[in-house]
């Protein structure tokens, strides 16, 4: 579902102190601008709310979230403004296609794919973060034992994803057909998690390494 315009958010991306405008400037140097030794990064971050409570939970790791909606990053910004408990947390406006020009070679430990847009039509498939051109970037990026932890309530999407995966010569750390069917206080819920869990949803996820 594409989400509507709004304009005080989009507004608001002038003035919002966390927005990193340009985020080519540190890379290769996140972990130092942070103050870091492990560095996430979160893919289309919607309104923001996985990456600041993670980093609240984990508050000596480094978080990035990225998300190139106006309407969603102007949101987020604005609740990364306004909390003044969160951790490591920086925040980049833009589209993943250009994540190779923010980072460096084997600067991020762990690539966070969230309830990614699903794109449903097969003509649009080259648009998903889990799609070929994507995972090539990734790999690029990742370090030697760094890992992609991936989560949707989406099943095709899931099938498709695990295939594209294995084709780009990553390895399955972890798979979970049902992941909320246990607690797992380690690993925050985003907003649509809540909901497809309140639902009875089953939440798909997967961990791969390089």
């Amino acid at each position: 579902m594409r989400m509507r315009r709004i304009k005080w958010a989009v507004d608001y991306l002038d003035q919002a102190l966390c927005l990193v405008r340009k985020p080519e400037k540190y890379k290769g140097k996140w972990k130092q601008q942070l103050g870091c030794e492990k560095l996430h990064v979160e893919i289309g971050c919607g309104k923001g709310n996985y990456s600041l409570n993670m980093s609240k939970l984990y508050p000596q790791e480094g978080f990035i979230a990225v998300e190139k909606n106006e309407s969603a990053a102007g949101i987020t910004a604005k609740k990364y403004d306004e909390d003044n408990e969160k951790g490591k947390l920086s925040f980049i406006h833009g589209d993943a296609e250009n994540i190779d020009e923010w980072f460096a070679e084997k600067e991020v430990d762990v690539i966070h794919l969230n309830f990614s847009d699903p794109w449903p039509k097969n003509r649009y498939a080259k648009r998903r973060l889990s799609s070929a051109k994507f995972l090539d970037s990734y790999k690029n990026i990742l370090a030697k034992d760094g890992e992609i932890q991936m989560k949707t309530d989406n099943a095709k999407l899931f099938a498709f994803s695990l295939i594209e995966f294995q084709k780009a010569g990553f390895l399955m750390k972890e798979v979970d057909l049902d992941y909320r069917s246990e607690p797992h206080p380690e690993d925050v819920m985003t907003e649509y998690e809540e909901k497809f869990v309140a639902n009875h949803q089953p939440i798909y996820r997967c961990v791969w390494i390089r």
